[in-house]
């Protein structure tokens, strides 16, 4: 039995992660089916993985929480102000956050459209791997986020014919999850989690 057996969502939450609310989400518009998953990356400062301010709390999860210190490196100021947030965050060594409640709208697409569908963050859940184009994402991040997709098809099984990336709702605007995102790999581990 793997440990995604272990892993459900129970009204809109994911068991077994850490919670840590947002701000940065409003409710989806009525009637909304979720269907869709969009993978993404995110490192702050840009390829750094790990970095945390001078309270000892993870860049990005400053980021989605609105703590982040504009001042504390020079390309924060280049995002100042901005107010982001994902559903789940999954960090090198695998360790998933849930910042926003999936029945809720996670704003982490920006201007996308999926399918002829504009919108993305309406019917999405959105996950960023802390990560990069520039590099390869680890063994615990694939493993973590084959869980988390297997438990997300299984609670919201329209999702299943629908896996994507930023670039591909984005194209032109985002590249992420990237050319190194191994999409083959990660599908054959969540067909084996949903076996089990």
């Amino acid at each position: 039995m793997s440990a995604a057996s272990a892993m459900t969502i129970n009204d809109g939450r994911l068991s077994a992660v850490k919670w840590i609310a947002s701000p940065n989400y409003n409710k989806r518009p009525k009637n909304t089916t979720i269907d869709t998953i969009v993978i993404h990356n995110i490192s702050l400062p840009p390829n750094e993985f790990g970095a945390c301010g001078a309270d000892g709390i993870h860049y990005v999860e400053a980021l989605f929480t609105n703590q982040l210190d504009w001042e504390a490196h020079p390309y924060f100021k280049t995002i100042e102000g901005a107010e982001v947030s994902a559903h789940l965050f999954i960090e090198r060594d695998g360790t998933v956050t849930q910042f926003v409640n999936f029945k809720d709208r996670a704003w982490h697409a920006g201007r996308s459209s999926y399918l002829g569908r504009p919108e993305c963050n309406d019917y999405s859940i959105g996950i960023e791997l802390e990560g990069s184009d520039f590099v390869s994402f680890t063994t615990a991040q694939y493993d973590a986020l084959a869980q988390v997709i297997a438990a997300l098809y299984n609670a919201y099984p329209k999702t299943r014919r629908h896996l994507t990336g930023h670039s591909e709702i984005a194209p032109g605007r985002k590249t992420d999850p990237g050319n190194y995102f191994e999409w083959g790999k990660l599908r054959e581990m969540v067909a084996n989690e949903l076996k089990d």
